[in-house]
């Protein structure tokens, strides 16, 4: 992976969509814009008491997905990554620290009523958005 992947997925501003299912296979979507790439690996997000937490304790893969629409398929940027939740936490120091970085925008206490969870996960795959058999360094513009 490269600094150009961690540079296009923490650029601000961003939405993205992650995807989860149960257990029994059920599938839940949900769009976020404050997840981080903190390193080549690693994608760390507060989360609420929700379906997709509730889903990712069952079942611990998911996908992110950015999009930016051009002007043909062809031409749409974007990526998919695969991941694999390596830690959940509801209490300590990293719950705090996501927090205050979403509570920095808007406002601590509307924060702390809405993150329950710290989770960070490991980055198992990585595919374009639209896969037309070039890379996904390709897909994010970055050769």
């Amino acid at each position: 992976m490269s600094e150009a992947l961690i540079g296009y997925f923490n650029k601000q501003p961003r939405i993205g969509t992650l995807s989860t299912a149960s257990k029994d296979g059920k599938v839940d979507v949900a769009f976020f814009g404050s997840p981080t790439m903190i390193d080549e690996k690693t994608i760390v997000m507060g989360l609420g008491h929700n379906r997709t937490f509730a889903n990712l304790n069952e079942n611990p893969n998911a996908v992110f997905m950015i999009m930016e629409p051009g002007e043909s398929p062809q031409q749409w940027k974007g990526v998919r990554l695969y991941l694999k939740m390596a830690a959940c936490e509801t209490a300590g120091n990293n719950l705090l620290e996501i927090q205050g970085k979403i509570g920095a925008k808007i406002g601590i206490e509307t924060a702390k009523k809405m993150i329950h969870a710290y989770v960070a996960f490991e980055i198992v795959d990585i595919r374009p958005v639209a896969d037309f058999g070039q890379s996904w360094m390709k897909s994010i513009g970055a050769e």
